[in-house]
């Protein structure tokens, strides 16, 4: 395996096929993805065993969160100076040494420090991993590779519940933790056998200042976020989230004097990329807010079994998958900007569409929205997470990596909170001390407007916007290619 710096050609062997690569990647991300997921199923029986109030178990997830707002702003520097290869390799290593410690722990005090650690791979692992797939892949490959790379983050959320389930049911709550083992050394020798080692060039010192501020800044944010969901926490959540605001104007008046800060904003001035992070951030509000809504809905509106609710939703999946195969073609015919304009408003408007379900709606008919809805949405989230990159160069990649993922995963928090928020103000409104169908159906609409704002955005994308990636030639290059016929 060769030693090599971002613009170095790739000398030995022929390069693996992409698939192979997005592949180990997103097996990485989807053994991340469902673990901090599948965790809150198992709370209650966890909290059995800690003699412990099950309320006090939040901390377990929670400290996840932490953890992975402190370090994944560090992770493109980590990958620059130490190689992508090796950062991504031990960030499974760790992940899966600290998901033995969760499997271990004999209280909750050392169940928190063990999802600490976890965090700490689980930040590496998902902007250093995205990273590789954009250092080894052909820009022609990338729409099918970030198609690949995109199915962990969207089926983890729905898969991660039910399994968890599952696991409490017919087994122990430790195997939750377990599965990650075998998954991961496997993962650490595919790593070693097909991925290349790439550095980048050395961009500064390591800001540490800016390095503390955004972890405040951060961890405060998601933790209020996610307290936002939760009866009875709304001063707290209010207060963590005002402290994340102030840290992170400190930070901001930090980054620009710094000569090379650990989250630059200066990449939101490259049209493509900012444009993405803005338009997917709005967009991300209701992929955040959706696994949220749906269970408590079908739970407590319909009174479906946690089982059954568990099989509703995983049609979501099937629908994200069934989009994998079908993007690249659809970017090449009709570029990204319509692509996103079109589907942006057909996917938003699906999942909207989940405010008129109701329990004498045919079940199947509920299973087809649902996968519907993925497949647009899934269609969406690869476009932005291909296009975001299309003007990037080598020297800025693990800079924007490391950015972008974490404005994904704040995004992605803030979905929660914002479903949240509209659902007790429409309890509020109404007066009712529970929810019911119709507060349901205002919070699936408020996120769903939000999120349709994004339209505003996607017309800001330039109509030739990403044709390299895509293959796409607008009206704009083919009558320059008429030209030069002529």
């Amino acid at each position: 395996m060769s030693d090599q710096t971002f613009d170095t050609p790739v000398a030995g062997r022929a390069a693996p096929n992409f698939r192979i690569i997005a592949m180990i990647i997103a097996s990485a991300m989807l053994m991340e993805n469902i673990d901090a997921t599948v965790l809150a199923t198992a709370l209650p029986t966890m909290a059995r065993d800690f003699g412990v109030d099950a309320p006090a178990m939040s901390i377990a997830l929670t400290s996840y969160l932490l953890s992975l707002a402190i370090f994944i702003p560090a992770s493109g520097k980590m990958a620059d100076r130490f190689g992508s290869r090796t950062v991504f390799r031990a960030a499974i290593l760790v992940f899966v040494i600290g998901s033995i410690l969760c499997a271990l722990a004999p209280t909750l005090l050392l169940l928190v420090l063990a999802r600490l650690l976890q965090g700490l791979g689980g930040a590496m692992m998902m902007p250093v991993g995205r990273l590789v797939l954009m250092r080894s892949v052909a820009r022609k490959d990338m729409v099918s590779a970030m198609s690949w790379l995109l199915v962990p983050a969207l089926i983890g959320p729905i898969v991660g519940p039910p399994l968890g389930g599952f696991i409490v049911t017919y087994l122990d709550w430790r195997w939750i933790f377990y599965i990650n083992v075998p998954v991961g050394i496997v993962g650490m020798i595919f790593v070693s056998i097909y991925i290349e080692e790439i550095k980048g060039k050395a961009s500064g010192p390591f800001d540490r200042v800016g390095f503390v501020l955004s972890g405040i800044s951060l961890g405060s944010l998601l933790f209020g976020f996610e307290l936002s969901s939760h009866a009875g926490q709304a001063a707290f959540a209010t207060f963590l989230i005002a402290f994340g605001l102030l840290f992170g104007m400190a930070y901001l008046r930090h980054a620009r004097s710094h000569p090379s800060p650990i989250m630059d904003f200066s990449l939101m001035k490259i049209p493509s990329f900012g444009t993405s992070v803005i338009a997917g951030s709005l967009t991300r509000i209701t992929q955040g807010a959706q696994p949220f809504l749906l269970p408590l809905m079908f739970q407590i509106g319909f009174e479906l079994s946690a089982a059954t609710t568990g099989q509703i939703i995983i049609s979501t999946a099937l629908g994200a998958l069934a989009m994998k195969p079908l993007a690249r073609t659809v970017f090449r015919r009709i570029g990204f900007r319509i692509s996103l304009l079109v589907n942006g408003v057909i996917g938003t408007l699906g999942y909207g569409l989940c405010a008129a379900f109701r329990p004498d709606w045919p079940m199947w008919l509920i299973c087809v929205v649902l996968v519907l809805s993925a497949f647009f949405m899934s269609f969406q989230f690869t476009a932005y997470n291909t296009i975001a990159y299309d003007e990037i160069s080598q020297d800025k990649m693990s800079a924007a990596t490391s950015f972008y993922t974490t404005f994904q995963q704040l995004m992605l928090s803030l979905g929660i909170c914002v479903g949240a928020l509209a659902l007790h103000g429409s309890m509020g409104m109404s007066g009712n001390g529970e929810p019911e169908l119709g507060d349901f159906s205002v919070a699936f609409i408020v996120v769903a407007m939000i999120s349709l704002t994004a339209t505003i955005w996607n017309f800001r994308f330039a109509p030739d916007a990403g044709e390299e990636i895509s293959g796409y030639r607008g009206s704009k290059s083919k009558q320059v290619a008429t030209r030069t016929e002529g």
